[in-house]
């Protein structure tokens, strides 16, 4: 099939992901054209224009593929359509088009460590164990001496991320599958290579259609230990399989083979990252090696974990030295082998400026601070949709107001099983639900903040009146405004994109600093993180420019760092 948008030629050979900058759209929160509430397809070519101004290279599109949406398209029923929801297949032909007309690239979500269980794939194995996709997922009998189908009678222990016994009884197969997620998302077994064959052959259909590579789903997820041992309990009693699942044996096999058979044919490069819960430094510089490595680079989660105490919905203090440390402890890992990619927010995540920020009296002051400590790292900066306008979380007023399977799953849990404070269980999900980045963006003022003219899917922040993009474009003082200097120092200095990475001791808890350096060049990033003015001695008085600051000239002593100000030198 002839690629819809631009040719490759021997000149993508480069790694041109290093110095891009990636904007993630969650489909059905940014813009809606038909009015039902759900964005579309359509809804983002109007926006194009939009991005290109930002300084975005590439779009990272969250899942559009068929899908019963039991899990926000996380669910995929059919790799090789468009769900009605967000337009057609011709519509994302277009989009791909418009996108790489503005010199600007796009890659896919990919979802394939699970299926929906509307897929045909799965609907087949289900049925019968002589299916050609019988051993596509992982179907096991009960346990010895159990009741098939009844509590306790499952393979093993495991619980699943969104609650429950990570197994599911199927009565006309007897036997259970597995499901690290929903019930509704049974986890596709890559043991079997006719599993590995029908992804990269779906794969190789995208890359024909001329997209410009995939974000990888749990990707570290995809090989199993094949004994699929009992594990340690954890708080809702049922056995924490990470070990044995989220980086199994032959997890760098299953890569190599996908690298080998649908990239290196290919000509030029693409983007590749997997999203890997629970990755280490040294296994992400291994995956990601320059030389040797299966992906261009992996999200990990270390940095957005370190204000939970055991799960995400247990709340521990963090201070700065947390984050800086876990910051600084990857860039050093990492180094000149392998590749960062930097983030604050995603689909997943709450908002960074109600999390790690300060969303009331600093919020344009945190926002900015944050992103010029996460842009000026050495790694590929993704910036999340509404980000770099400082969307904030959205404060929900009761527990109908979430849509999340997850957020729905633990208040249940929480209020049902364990007898939590309602109150309670709704200031965890208030804080940390991943409904809080799935408001719909933001546009202006209007009754559906420029997003829908209909009755939304989720609810409109009410900060919509006064934060929002039509206030903020063209503002020399907005967060807006100060993302697209921060990108242009990027895509400007080639220390920020190839630089190396020192951390500056600065013995000050609330300051972070650091310093990248290439060849006679030198840039030197100062950053107070907190409500609380400090003052500091910079070694970096001599022959240094300021070249981007978030207070205004007038406000400047050398010697002192206001509440959440960030100043950046270059030599």
């Amino acid at each position: 099939m002839a690629a819809p948008g631009a040719s490759r030629s021997a000149s993508d050979n480069e790694a041109w992901w290093k110095s891009a900058v990636v904007y993630q759209i969650y489909v059905r929160s940014f813009a809606d054209t038909d009015g039902d509430g759900i964005g579309d397809l359509p809804g983002i070519v109007e926006h194009l224009d939009y991005l290109q101004e930002l300084g975005i290279d590439v779009i990272w599109l969250s899942p559009v593929y068929r899908s019963p949406q039991e899990d926000n398209g996380y669910d995929v029923s059919d790799y090789r359509d468009v769900d009605p929801l967000f337009g057609t297949l011709e519509d994302l032909d277009r989009l791909l088009a418009a996108v790489h007309l503005r010199g600007m690239r796009l890659i896919m979500d990919l979802v394939v460590n699970h299926t929906s269980s509307q897929h045909p794939w799965f609907l087949a194995s289900r049925c019968s164990r002589e299916s050609a996709t019988s051993e596509w997922y992982f179907w096991r009998d009960a346990r010895p001496g159990t009741v098939p189908g009844e509590p306790g009678s499952e393979p093993n222990n495991w619980g699943a991320s969104f609650g429950g016994s990570a197994w599911e009884w199927v009565p006309e197969r007897g036997q259970y599958y597995l499901h690290l997620f929903a019930p509704s998302q049974p986890d596709l077994n890559w043991d079997n290579p006719d599993t590995r064959e029908a992804v990269f052959t779906m794969m190789d259909w995208w890359l024909d259609r001329g997209i410009d590579g995939f974000r990888m789903d749990v990707i570290n997820f995809i090989s199993k230990d094949p004994l699929l041992p009992d594990a340690p309990l954890n708080r809702d009693g049922y056995g924490d399989g990470m070990p044995y699942f989220s980086h199994g044996p032959q997890i760098h096999a299953y890569l190599a083979e996908m690298k080998r058979r649908v990239f290196d044919p290919r000509p030029g490069t693409y983007l590749t990252v997997g999203e890997m819960p629970g990755v280490t430094p040294e296994q992400a510089r291994e995956l990601t090696d320059q030389e040797h490595g299966h992906l261009n680079m992996v999200f990990q989660y270390e940095h957005v974990a370190l204000d939970a105490d055991g799960d995400k919905w247990t709340r521990r203090p963090m201070s700065v030295n947390d984050l800086r440390d876990t910051l600084a402890r990857w860039q050093t890992a990492l180094g000149d082998t392998g590749w960062n990619s930097l983030y604050w927010n995603n689909h997943d995540q709450p908002r960074v400026v109600s999390r790690y920020g300060n969303d009331t009296t600093y919020w344009r002051e945190s926002a900015t601070a944050l992103a010029t400590v996460l842009h000026l790292h050495r790694g590929t900066p993704y910036v999340y949709q509404g980000e770099e306008i400082g969307m904030t979380n959205a404060g929900f007023a009761g527990i109908d107001d979430f849509r999340d399977i997850e957020s729905l799953d633990h208040y249940r849990t929480a209020v049902g099983t364990h007898r939590e404070d309602p109150s309670v269980a709704l200031d965890a999900l208030r804080r940390q639900s991943r409904d809080n980045a799935r408001t719909p963006m933001q546009w202006s003022a209007a009754p559906g903040a420029g997003f829908t003219t209909g009755s939304p899917w989720i609810g409109v922040n009410p900060n919509h009146s006064w934060l929002n993009v039509a206030t903020q474009r063209g503002v020399r003082t907005s967060i807006y405004e100060f993302y697209r200097a921060l990108i242009a120092l990027r895509h400007r200095l080639p220390v920020v994109v190839d630089g190396s990475f020192a951390a500056i001791e600065t013995g000050r808890d609330q300051i972070y600093a650091f310093r990248r350096h290439l060849g006679n060049a030198a840039l030197t990033v100062y950053a107070n993180l907190s409500d609380l003015p400090v003052s500091v001695d910079r070694d970096d008085r001599v022959d240094r420019d300021l070249v981007l600051a978030n207070y205004p000239g007038s406000r400047r002593d050398p010697d002192r760092l206001e509440p959440w100000e960030v100043r950046v030198y270059l030599r």
